[in-house]
């Protein structure tokens, strides 16, 4: 079962995939605060949202995201995904979960968690190795 929570979630990763920055005016708060290690303009609300989409998009032209998993409770919606782009002519995955929170219709506030030491490896071109 859908709801309107998991709907404006899995458009944000449309919008990661699309470059259509405007489509996120609808769904997340001006104010959003995204919580990402890796992201330096997180704490810069909407403004800073569509910044790391512009930047991304600008190194990785081809980025797509797929929605693997999403669960939906209260004012949260969980979703698990694989980003795939292409890096100096190969294809590199990189895979995470974000969990949403909401309020007044809205993303308010986010988390990510991904699997950087596995897509930096893709980048490095070391694959095949363990621990």
């Amino acid at each position: 079962m859908s709801s309107p929570h998991k709907t404006a979630a899995r458009t944000a990763f449309e919008v990661w995939s699309s470059g259509d920055l405007d489509r996120l005016d609808e769904f997340v708060a001006v104010d959003v605060v995204h919580h990402d290690p890796y992201d330096p303009h997180g704490a810069q609300g909407l403004a800073g949202m569509k910044r790391s989409i512009t930047r991304h998009r600008g190194t990785y032209p081809d980025l797509v995201f797929a929605i693997e998993d999403q669960v939906a409770e209260g004012d949260r919606v969980a979703t698990r995904w694989t980003a795939t782009m292409t890096h100096d002519g190969r294809q590199v995955t990189l895979t995470g979960v974000t969990l949403d929170r909401f309020a007044n219709g809205k993303i308010v506030e986010a988390w990510r968690v991904m699997d950087m030491l596995g897509f930096r490896r893709q980048v490095a071109g070391v694959v095949g190795e363990t621990g």
